[in-house]
């Protein structure tokens, strides 16, 4: 397994991503996600749907939770063809009580504590912390990369307008 130490910093402290870095351009990866329900959720599921797929460390902190209610605002005034996703490490059971406490209803929330599939195929696993960086993958139907943003410093927030904007191409929102 491939690592990349010095990928990104957590409060300037440097960490190792796991995985090859994705680049724009590149297919996606398929994966294996836990929801809720603790069913399998996998790439294949999102047919003829482009994808934005944001992980985030843990919900329960504070720019998780800003960057996920982001997300649920911004889903919600998109069009049917694209989906959020969002990614952590937390327990499904932890992330329901997250989302029902947020009210976060617009995006689908996903696990991948189990195994880290995601997160390796992905380059975005923390060797370090066992949990994922802040990043965001845009995807579009045919499941070609067209914007990868990984977070250089991990308590800093996204650009959304990029991420958003990348998504918004695809659509023609």
């Amino acid at each position: 397994m491939k690592e990349r130490r010095g990928a990104v910093t957590f409060t300037g402290n440097p960490l190792t991503l796991l995985g090859e870095e994705l680049k724009p351009g590149a297919v996606a990866p398929n994966f294996t996600l836990l929801a809720a329900d603790l069913s399998g959720k996998k790439l294949s599921d999102y047919k003829d749907k482009a994808l934005i797929l944001a992980t985030a460390p843990s919900l329960d902190t504070g720019v998780c939770d800003l960057q996920t209610k982001r997300f649920n605002k911004e889903a919600g005034n998109l069009s049917s063809a694209l989906r959020v996703l969002t990614i952590s490490c937390d327990l499904p059971f932890a992330q329901s009580r997250w989302c029902g406490a947020a009210g976060v209803s617009n995006l689908e929330i996903l696990s991948d504590h189990l195994d880290l599939n995601f997160g390796l195929a992905y380059g975005v696993a923390i060797k370090e912390l066992r949990l994922l960086t802040r990043a965001a993958f845009v995807l579009d139907e045919k499941r070609t990369i067209v914007h990868v943003q990984i977070v250089p410093e991990i308590t800093h927030e996204l650009d959304f307008n990029a991420v958003l904007d990348a998504a918004r191409r695809l659509i023609r929102v």
